[in-house]
């Protein structure tokens, strides 16, 4: 490995923290521009604040299940990845056959080529344990909210049915905060694959992802849609 090479890794580490504690993490109070993640945690608390005033919540449970599908689908995803991995250990010799004839890889030999795979597949490790603390926290998040009082219940004792309400809602909240952590990791994993380039296209890639991360967090309209902001003329 080279300095580039050291340099690189290091510049992916920063913007991974960086963006992590922005977007999510306790920098995201000192933005003047809520994030999207932000906005949605308040309409979290708005959607279970408003399932205590009906008794029929089957549209609140499709919605818990749906959360939960998609954290299972994107668990079972990073262990495929996690297997793809440890095939491409196992193909190191063909690998290494091809990387050698192609003139625009900086190609570090196999040693370095096992470590660059073998940081891929913590990657995906530390996405699969995201999402699946995601899922079993999804899982507490509706049981609390089957314990939800009812309407009537909730009246008599308004107190009570807000302070239940709010576990729910940091609930939900926390596991939300892990599948997007999980989430972040996938996504970055896209420019990690441009260090096996070389370290300049790692550093491209990951500015690239962090870059189209963010405008998605701060200036997407979604953010738009979120916020109610009005679409700027001319816009689809």
């Amino acid at each position: 490995m080279t300095i580039a090479d050291y340099v690189a890794l290091a510049l992916f580490a920063f913007l991974w923290l960086a963006y992590s504690w922005i977007s999510a993490g306790n920098g995201a109070r000192y933005l003047p521009r809520a994030s999207l993640n932000r906005a949605m945690a308040e309409r979290r608390q708005q959607w279970i604040y408003n399932s205590l005033q009906r008794d029929l919540k089957m549209i609140d449970t499709q919605i818990m299940a749906g959360l939960q599908n998609g954290t299972a689908f994107f668990a079972s995803t990073s262990i495929f990845a996690i297997g793809g991995c440890f095939a491409l250990l196992g193909a190191t010799d063909q690998v290494d056959a091809v990387f050698r004839e192609l003139p625009f890889v900086a190609y570090g030999g196999r040693t370095v080529f096992e470590l660059k795979v073998a940081g891929l597949t913590i990657m995906f490790g530390f996405a699969f344990f995201k999402f699946g603390w995601s899922y079993r926290l999804f899982n507490y998040c509706t049981i609390l909210f089957g314990a939800l009082p009812m309407t009537d219940q909730a009246r008599l004792n308004a107190e009570e049915a807000r302070r239940a309400a709010d576990q729910v809602v940091r609930m939900n909240t926390i596991a939300a905060k892990h599948f997007n952590a999980g989430l972040r990791t996938i996504f970055l994993s896209i420019g990690y694959l441009g260090w096996f380039v070389g370290p300049y296209m790692f550093m491209l890639t990951t500015v690239f992802v962090i870059f189209v991360l963010t405008r998605r967090q701060f200036f997407s309209e979604a953010r738009r849609a979120i916020m109610d902001i009005p679409a700027p003329p001319g816009s689809a």
